[in-house]
């Protein structure tokens, strides 16, 4: 029998179980799994009041970890996001208490820009320091994180840093409180983020780049990919996600601290990990960040419905969680 024949062969027997992806599909099991095991716990939680707070609150750390998710498939890490959340924030928040633009409305579109504009530059800051000055990315975003917090305290004193126009909070409120058909915005977004992310990871060349870059750097250099520029682009995503999470942060309390957004950056990997994205690159699943995401928010919620264990080891449960995620990763690649 020829090559082409077998292959014919085997084409025509259909896919099998086996040839499916179990890291693809393990996120969405554990949490279906979540989902009974809630409702065993508590019947109010899958009800449908509940689970759309769940998606609501878990809005930031989503966004956020979609841009991890291009950063982690490029062979990097960002440790800077939790910080840069607090800087990029309490730079909206003083812009719009500056009064330097009358109308509110377009102030708040001025804020919105402006906010866009720094998250984006922060992230070419994390890029430019790890590509062009050759610093690992640990390294470089730790340094970097550093700065942001310092700046936010600088900023705001050590204290908070609030929204004092009452006509720009009523008008900006709704961007967090508000519904489109009766689905909450943050959760609009979040899968608006998710399409479009989708489409750019899976469905173009610097998709394509990506996963190329983290798999093997040398290779994709070879191969005549641009790799600094594909991941300092990682970074800039990262920032602009960022910016995106922080227009909702806004408007949920009007106020920011240097104490805003700590540990995000363990949320945002743990979501990314959790997701099926390989921590060392060349694999993004960012469906699938999405999915940790849920997870992490679920496993909060069944702890504050339930008295089995305190809502204080919230942390310490999320940091166990990426430990078995990457646990589970590394059996799923030895079966696979």
């Amino acid at each position: 029998m020829t090559a082409s024949e077998d292959a014919l062969e085997t084409k025509g027997r259909g896919r099998s179980w086996r040839d499916v992806d179990l890291r693809a599909v393990a996120p969405f099991a554990a949490l279906a799994l979540l989902l009974i095991v809630g409702a065993l716990v508590n019947p109010n939680f899958i009800g449908i009041t509940n689970l759309a707070n769940v998606a609501t609150r878990s809005a930031f750390i989503a966004i956020v970890a979609v841009g991890a998710t291009f950063v982690i498939s490029s062979g990097d890490l960002d440790l800077s996001v939790g910080s840069m959340v607090a800087f990029v924030a309490s730079i909206m928040i003083l812009f719009m208490n500056s009064g330097a633009i009358a109308d509110p409305a377009l102030m708040l579109a001025a804020a919105v820009a402006l906010t866009v504009v720094i998250g984006g530059a922060c992230g070419l800051l994390n890029g430019l320091i790890t590509t062009v000055g050759k610093i690992e990315p640990f390294i470089a975003t730790l340094g970097t994180m550093g700065i942001y917090r310092g700046l936010t305290t600088w900023l705001s004193q050590g204290g908070a840093i609030t929204l004092r126009e009452p006509e720009l909070q009523a008008l900006y409120r709704p961007a967090y409180f508000g519904t489109l058909f009766g689905v909450p915005i943050p959760i609009v977004v979040i899968f608006a983020v998710t399409i479009v992310a989708a489409f750019v990871l899976y469905r173009t060349r610097y998709g394509r780049h990506v996963v190329a870059v983290g798999s093997n750097s040398d290779v994709a250099r070879y191969s005549g990919i641009p790799v600094n520029r594909v991941r300092t682009i990682a970074f800039v995503i990262q920032g602009l996600c960022v910016a995106i999470a922080v227009l909702l942060y806004v408007p949920r309390l009007g106020s920011t601290s240097a104490t805003t957004g700590i540990l995000w950056e363990l949320q945002a990997i743990t979501a990314v990990v959790v997701g099926g994205t390989a921590l060392k690159g060349g694999a993004g699943r960012v469906w699938g960040t999405i999915c940790g995401a849920f997870i992490l928010e679920l496993v909060g919620n069944i702890m504050l419905l339930s008295n089995f264990i305190s809502e204080y080891l919230i942390g310490a449960i999320q940091g166990a969680i990426i430990i078995i995620a990457m646990l589970v990763q590394r059996s799923l690649v030895r079966k696979s």
